[in-house]
């Protein structure tokens, strides 16, 4: 297996954009590989953004779960956006609006969105819109199993031990009450997923 080092400036911090359409996608989605981020870099700037928790109780949950994974972290931006759940493709002018202001603030050395193929109408525009504001920059895509089986063929895989799996897990668990069973779900059938 081939490895992805990233070269860092020491003195520059390695800028890192996660975007999520829903408040849980981040961190079932790419949660794993976050931690181990944390763990093997010390110079990390984060900006954590999920753009459809419309509902206060959902909104809550992001901020409080985007704190725990990034609990280590000095320099973070953590961003909760209300854009209407499960209408992304129907209000998509506005998002790309939100995603063009976004491109004037920051300039991430790698950004993890979804993956392009997902069947879910919200997690394959923000794929999209990510893909078309951010084309010169290292795009990582993760993906989110659910009851719909759309896996795809993936071309980076991040090995995480026991203890990161178990923390991600539990940071999961912790902060999303409502949806409980789709996670536990999630975790014990797919527990090797980053």
């Amino acid at each position: 297996m081939l490895g992805i080092k990233l070269e860092l400036d020491p003195n520059t911090p390695l800028r890192i954009l996660c975007l999520g359409a829903h408040s849980d996608d981040i961190e079932i989605g790419c949660g794993g590989t976050i931690l181990r981020l944390i763990e093997e870099y010390e110079n990390l700037e984060f900006w954590w953004i999920v753009l459809g928790a419309d509902h206060q109780q959902r909104s809550i949950e992001a901020q409080e779960s985007a704190n725990t994974f990034l609990h280590q972290v000095s320099e973070k931006k953590i961003i909760i956006k209300g854009f209407r759940d499960s209408f992304f493709p129907y209000i998509g002018a506005e998002i790309k609006g939100y995603f063009n202001e976004l491109k004037k603030e920051i300039s991430p050395a790698v950004i993890f969105t979804h993956y392009r193929h997902d069947l879910h109408q919200d997690h394959r525009l923000i794929s999209e819109l990510t893909w078309n504001t951010f084309r010169n920059h290292l795009i990582l895509e993760y993906e989110i199993p659910k009851y719909d089986g759309d896996m795809g063929v993936p071309n980076v895989f991040v090995p995480l031990g026991k203890d990161l799996c178990q923390r991600k897990i539990h940071n999961i668990l912790q902060n999303f009450k409502l949806n409980i069973h789709y996670v536990v779900f999630f975790l014990y059938s797919y527990h090797n997923i980053c």
